[in-house]
């Protein structure tokens, strides 16, 4: 009995260090550290270290992306935070969803499958990654365009889209799909069709970044939605893009 929670204890163990690591190094609020810790926990004991291990390195690329010409950033009054690091709302707006499919899954295995339930886990955090990506790089282009009207607006400005923005966006969605595709193929035996596990990463983070400048634009400009809950809408349109590309070739949902 003791033996088969050792897993666990060490999930929870790598978890908590983590979190404090991010927090010593200004890279999330206390609070936020605090809520990733808790978040991270359930991930790692219901899914396992590779889900783990996907989050982790999401937040990492997050980070290195919202350190990235940060003196910049803080002269043009787009940066994060005072250092770079993000609060208790942007935290739970990008784990929520995916802890919410992991503990689905675990729950009732057979709700969603194993293939499906990596793909969409994937998904969310490969929304996460376009979305940090497009804002953090594509505010360092200096030009940007409404996504409605075309019209120029200034960096940083929800619903403001760039070539540049638009090329990492697709950089941070893709790769994400490609590092779940190596890291569930190592731990999981026999992961079906991971070029699926790609193409619908890739596509979901992609046309969820959309979604997330098109409700900024519309919606979170006017006051109707806060950063949070325009990245909570633009992941979960993500995870529906995903369901939809698993669905139409039979991945069995």
């Amino acid at each position: 009995m003791l033996l088969a929670l050792v897993p666990a204890l060490e999930g929870v163990a790598a978890t908590v260090a983590l979190a404090v690591a991010a927090v010593v190094t200004k890279s999330l609020t206390p609070s936020a550290g605090v809520v990733a810790a808790l978040f991270g926990s359930v991930i790692v004991i219901v899914g396992g270290f590779a889900f783990l291990a996907l989050l982790v390195l999401f937040v990492v690329a997050s980070v290195l992306a919202t350190r990235y010409g940060f003196e910049e950033k803080k002269r043009k009054n787009v940066h994060e935070g005072t250092e770079g690091e993000r609060g208790v709302s942007n935290v739970v707006a990008h784990i929520l969803l995916p802890t919410a499919l992991v503990l689905l899954a675990g729950l009732d295995p057979a709700a969603l499958g194993r293939f499906p339930e990596i793909v969409l886990y994937t998904a969310a955090l490969a929304f996460g990654a376009a979305d940090t990506f497009a804002s953090e790089f594509g505010v360092l282009a200096g030009n940007a365009v409404s996504i409605l009207s075309g019209r120029p607006v200034a960096a940083g400005t929800n619903g403001g889209v760039s070539a540049v923005g638009e090329a990492w966006a697709l950089v941070g969605a893709l790769t994400t799909g490609v590092v779940a595709a190596a890291l569930f193929s190592f731990t999981e035996v026999g992961l079906p069709r991971p070029g699926l596990l790609i193409v619908a990463a890739a596509a979901a983070g992609f046309l969820g970044c959309q979604v997330d400048s098109l409700l900024g634009e519309t919606l979170e400009n006017r006051g109707y939605l806060t950063k949070g809950s325009t990245n909570f809408f633009g992941m979960l349109s993500s995870i529906l893009v995903a369901t939809l590309v698993v669905a139409s070739v039979g991945g069995g949902l």
